[in-house]
């Protein structure tokens, strides 16, 4: 297994600076525009965006966090139960438009689960896709609005986001898993 950094400290606060701009410049401004992160590294990552659009703007962005778990359509046949964190989002979503952040977009199967969620929620005048990471093999016809870095993958890699709420560490690292296959430790 081999494992290469794509993103340092510098670059991923780079990243969501960048990301930050790009939102505010679409929108002109930020008047009606809610931000919703998806959790875990999602929800830390659209609390930085919104700090960031804040300095930019000098205004408040609303932030909500947004539990996906009873939405995921790869719950059945688990033994273990899930486990459920809460949605908080504490304002309302009708009507706005609503920033959906997540860390890596793969499958696109939880951003389907999160537009299931954010409809028995509340109606959107719009919603747009932000993440960090892009890694491509979607599974359904998703795609983001606003991307970070685009990271093309083979399907013997991972893409492993580090951020500093968790992980003590901003970072975004590629893991190659093609020795631990052919070893069959995956």
């Amino acid at each position: 297994m081999t494992t290469s950094k794509i993103i340092d400290s510098a670059g991923f606060k780079r990243t969501v600076n960048r990301l930050a701009h790009e939102v505010v410049e679409n929108h002109k401004g930020v008047e009606n525009i809610v931000i919703v992160g998806i959790r875990t590294r999602g929800e830390f990552l659209a609390r930085r965006l919104a700090a960031t659009i804040g300095e930019i703007e000098g205004s408040t962005v609303p932030v909500g966090i947004l539990d996906i778990t009873m939405y995921r359509d790869d719950l059945r046949g688990k033994l273990d139960q899930p486990h459920l964190k809460s949605t908080e989002i504490l304002f309302d979503i009708s009507g706005k438009v609503l920033v959906l952040v997540d860390d890596v977009l793969f499958t696109g199967r939880t951003i389907r689960a999160a537009l299931n969620a954010i409809m028995d929620i509340g109606r959107p005048s719009l919603i747009e896709l932000l993440v960090l990471v892009d890694r491509g093999h979607r599974e359904i016809p998703i795609k983001a609005d606003f991307v970070g870095k685009n990271v093309p993958t083979s399907s013997t890699q991972e893409i492993n986001v580090k951020m500093r709420e968790v992980d003590d560490d901003d970072a975004v690292y590629i893991v190659d898993l093609d020795g631990l296959q052919k070893e069959g430790k995956r």
